[in-house]
């Protein structure tokens, strides 16, 4: 007992821990975590996107309608019915006195639009600036949402990243079968655009008849039933939109049939509040992507904000709409451009030769550790066993992705771990050619060393940081492996080899074999 110190304990500490977190890895068992092969390694989904950005511009003239409708009626202004056309806002005042408040309205809330009126013809039109700004906020937005859609879905480590203006590419792990490549290319296109919209009571009745631009000369719009034939004739200003829209959950409904229930913001739960309560027998239409789920009579004020879509959905079409609603709905629509199933023939051949320069290289490094530097040379290649059983542990830990880079970066790994070792036994039979005792030999080799491998490790890590901060995929991959590596030398190669040291140093100042201890340079 006497042979063990705190360094040693840590150092075994790290070395059951790295083995034990490893060997679901390992033996790839069905049970604990396990690290996840990357798209290079296992296959996967490759998609090209394209942005529809036009479509955005849309949807940013229809909200800055809404918001006008229900600042205008809050003011109590009366006004003719808004109409859109050309991404442009129409409407007519019926009070001359109402003027300049409409035009301090629309200066004060509505932000990157410009207002001009003949009379009391209101036009209100988006500036090319917003334009501009919508279309690049509509791609990054949909970068994000796809992401969060994703990880939500369960999938680990996809990659998802812009190319060009207006296009995002999307790799996707681990996808091996036609039902879960349909379910995520659903899932990606799904816009998830939530609204709640008036029906026309007035014309609906004629609503099969009637054309679309018929409707739009009314304001109005028609859109289909999710499940049947039938149409309906909506008021083309939505009530409140999705964007207000806190969470979406899956439920039940009497019939045990799923449901999605979901909740508002306070703002929506306002507006949906305040138009409910002066609706009260007139229907209101839950609309999902321009399908009708439900257009049910209000029979009372609807408070608190929560309400509920049915659709006759199965539980994972509920769960996959539910997730799609709260990660946000997509501001300008989504088309596949160009997509490959990619198998897993590559990542075989990648894993295969990937394996054998890691075991070639860690070898290689054992032999000329244990030739060159004796017994210093074995314990320097324990401490590299340990660290990579450490890389192994950490990244099954977090359910991390390895792609190729990757273990490119474990191979770099070996390298620069046994680097650190290098390093001090070099400082060490310096001074132990010197004359120095080997108490004080080991004592001053580890401290000169140490400057010089923290000013290394540090630099390294930070490089590592910043490629895994603005990196993509592939690049991630590896500054990850790379910088728990560096780390966990720090651990093995420096603290556990110094423990390691102290524990045997009555034997080697015992035995003054300093050639065996520290190789064929050391002092006799």
């Amino acid at each position: 007992m006497k042979m063990l110190n705190y360094r040693v304990i840590i150092f075994l500490a790290a070395l059951i821990f790295g083995v034990a977190f490893s060997v679901p890895t390992l033996i790839q068992s069905e049970s604990g975590k396990k690290i996840t092969l990357g798209l290079d390694l296992q296959g996967g989904l490759h998609m090209l996107l394209g942005v529809k950005t036009e479509e955005a511009v849309k949807s940013r003239v229809k909200s800055f309608a809404a918001s006008l409708k229900y600042l205008l009626d809050d003011k109590e202004i009366i006004f003719d019915e808004l109409k859109i056309s050309d991404d442009t806002i129409r409407f007519e005042l019926l009070d001359e006195l109402d003027v300049a408040k409409v035009t301090k309205i629309v200066s004060d809330e509505l932000k990157g639009t410009k207002l001009t009126h003949e009379g009391l013809q209101f036009t209100i039109d988006i500036t090319p600036e917003e334009i501009e700004a919508t279309k690049k906020n509509a791609v990054s937005q949909a970068v994000d949402t796809i992401r969060n859609r994703l990880d939500q879905f369960g999938l680990a480590e996809p990659s998802v990243a812009k190319q060009g203006e207006d296009k995002i590419l999307v790799e996707v792990p681990g996808v091996k079968t036609a039902e879960e490549e349909q379910r995520i290319r659903e899932l990606i296109g799904r816009a998830a655009h939530l609204q709640m919209m008036a029906v026309d009571e007035d014309r609906a009745a004629r609503v099969m008849v009637m054309s679309p631009e018929e409707a739009q000369s009314y304001g109005d719009v028609i859109l289909p039933d999710v499940k049947t034939d039938e149409r309906y004739l909506l008021r083309q200003i939505p009530i409140l939109d999705g964007s207000m829209l806190t969470d979406a959950t899956v439920g039940f409904d009497q019939n045990n049939q799923p449901v999605i229930n979901f909740a508002l913001n306070g703002q929506g739960a306002r507006i949906f509040g305040d138009f409910s309560g002066k609706s009260i027998g007139k229907r209101m239409a839950i609309v999902l992507d321009n399908k009708v789920y439900s257009a049910p009579s209000i029979r009372e004020r609807i408070g608190g904000g929560h309400g509920q879509i049915s659709g006759n959905f199965t539980v994972p079409e509920a769960h996959d709409v539910a997730i799609a609603l709260r990660s946000g709905a997509l501001l300008a629509p989504v088309q596949i451009e160009e997509k490959r199933s990619i198998g897993p023939s590559l990542g075989e051949d990648s894993i295969r030769a990937s394996s054998i320069a890691l075991v070639t290289g860690f070898l290689a490094v054992v032999v000329f550790m244990m030739v060159y530097y004796g017994i210093a040379g074995v314990i320097a290649n324990l401490a590299l066993l340990a660290n990579i059983f450490l890389i192994l542990a950490v990244m099954s830990l977090f359910g991390a992705t390895l792609t190729l880079p990757g273990m490119a970066g474990i191979v770099l790994t070996v390298g620069i771990a046994v680097d650190s070792n290098i390093i001090i036994n070099e400082r060490v039979r310096e001074l132990l050619r010197e004359g120095a005792g080997v108490r004080k030999a080991l004592s001053e080799g580890y401290d000169k060393a140490m400057r010089a491998i923290l000013d290394s490790n540090i630099t390294q890590v930070l490089a590592c940081t910043i490629l895994y901060a603005y990196g993509t995929g592939a690049i991630k991959g590896f500054a990850l492996t790379l910088s728990i590596g560096i780390m966990a030398s720090m651990l093995t190669a420096i603290l556990g080899t110094y423990g390691i040291y102290l524990s045997l140093l009555p034997r080697i100042e015992k035995s003054k074999r300093y050639d065996l201890w520290f190789g064929l340079e050391g002092k006799k």
